[in-house]
């Protein structure tokens, strides 16, 4: 089976869990075997892992004619694509996009991130999505989050080929309930016309269903996972110190409840001084949680290190104690999973997607403080605990894996073809 995905983030490369979801899910499925995959991104930087999906830039693709050598293509965009797939996309341009800002290769630049002009970009990888799928050989469309539904839809449209769009997240987790009219546009058309969703919990089905007005029976649930990890990161070494350690990893938005993690370490430091607290991360609330740790009078145990990458994120679990995910509305939550992965017990909210399958975790609503509290005080002064989340917890991670969410997907899959018959 062929498959043409669209995304917009892939390792290396990535600024959230959107991009590691979508890497270990690709992989996962083509670890069952009989699976072609064409993953889009809007911007590959050569360095992505080769062999189990066929990586296509957004901005590699031209949209507009040019008389181009081989010799100059290859010198321009070789590390990331073959000269022969530019010269086979050009054959399939589709209208005249020249008024567009294009480069010398007549290719539509993208930043690969996600900019102020979010939306141009959105509409513009929609443009690009048409010359690709009239160009790869695919049995079925998957996009991955809202970024990727107008060219899920556009290659829907030229092709006739089935849409199953991914819903990661929905703009109410992101806004706390109060959603953007145009991103829930975009999303509500995204599930409108999929022929199937698929959501990362129940937690998210329920609010396809509930707030975007969706059939039940289009929606199913297929979980996340982790990625095993290399020996090399499983054996970092723990960097001494004579504090307990206890980390909050992600985002620092209101969709993840930074302030919650803050409130609860000045309870906790009431108790124990011994105690240092990690914020890893970036985000529109960082100042305003520096401004607040100030507030409590323990800034001089919070440390804020920003955003981490690859192997400091791995790094930071082994350096860590605990790990806490107080989510407002999380759809999954992949960093407890690589957190329990790495010997690091966990502390999710209740109202996290991941907590409908973790059992060796505690969990506490977003919003109680002192449930918090107590759950980190106890983790760093109980060791027999301690030890029994961390032992169990690594037991239950290792049957948490992208070959079995990748076989529900190839399932779904076949399910939409065979009613298309």
């Amino acid at each position: 089976m062929k498959a043409l995905m669209f995304g917009w983030e892939f390792p290396p490369h990535i600024l959230g869990g959107l991009g590691t979801a979508s890497y270990g899910l690709t992989k996962g499925m083509f670890n069952n075997g009989d699976m072609d995959i064409t993953f889009v991104i809007p911007k590959p930087y050569g360095d992505e892992e080769k062999g189990f999906a066929r990586i296509i830039g957004a901005g590699n693709t031209p949209v507009a004619w040019r008389d181009v050598s081989w010799d100059y293509v290859e010198s321009r965009i070789g590390k990331v694509m073959n000269p022969q797939l530019y010269f086979d996309l050009r054959d399939h341009i589709y209208a005249d996009f020249n008024y567009l800002k294009l480069n010398d290769l007549g290719c539509i630049e993208f930043s690969g991130k996600y900019p102020d002009n979010i939306l141009e970009e959105i509409n513009n990888y929609s443009i690009v999505a048409g010359v690709i799928a009239r160009t790869v050989d695919f049995d079925i469309i998957h996009s991955h989050d809202w970024l990727t539904y107008p060219a899920g839809i556009h290659a829907k449209n030229v092709t006739g080929k089935p849409l199953v769009i991914h819903v990661h997240a929905s703009e109410f987790d992101r806004s706390r309930g109060k959603p953007n009219p145009t991103v829930f546009a975009i999303e509500k058309d995204g599930m409108m016309n999929a022929d199937h969703i698929i959501t990362v919990s129940e937690l998210t089905r329920r609010t396809v269903i509930d707030k975007y007005g969706i059939d039940p029976a289009k929606v199913t649930t297929v979980h996340n996972a982790v990625i095993p990890l290399s020996d090399e990161l499983l054996n970092l070494e723990k960097r001494e110190s004579k504090d307990k350690v206890i980390t909050f990893l992600g985002r620092i938005t209101m969709q993840k409840g930074p302030e919650y993690f803050v409130e609860a370490a000045a309870k906790v430091l009431q108790k124990n001084k011994n105690v240092r607290f990690v914020m890893a991360g970036g985000g529109d609330m960082e100042a305003a949680m520096i401004k607040l740790a100030a507030k409590r009078g323990i800034a001089d145990r919070f440390h804020f290190t920003g955003f981490l990458r690859g192997k400091e994120v791995y790094q930071m679990f082994r350096d860590s104690d605990v790990y806490v995910m107080p989510s407002v509305s999380e759809p999954f939550g992949i960093s407890p999973l690589e957190a329990m992965e790495m010997g690091v017990p966990s502390i999710i909210s209740k109202q996290s997607g991941c907590a409908e399958i973790l059992e060796n975790v505690i969990k506490t609503d977003y919003w109680d403080i002192d449930a918090m509290a107590d759950a980190m005080h106890a983790l760093i002064s109980y060791p027999a605990l301690h030890n029994t989340l961390r032992d169990r917890g690594i037991e239950e991670i290792h049957q948490i894996t992208w070959e079995k969410a990748g076989k529900k997907v190839i399932d779904i899959y076949k399910d939409v073809i065979a009613s298309r018959k």
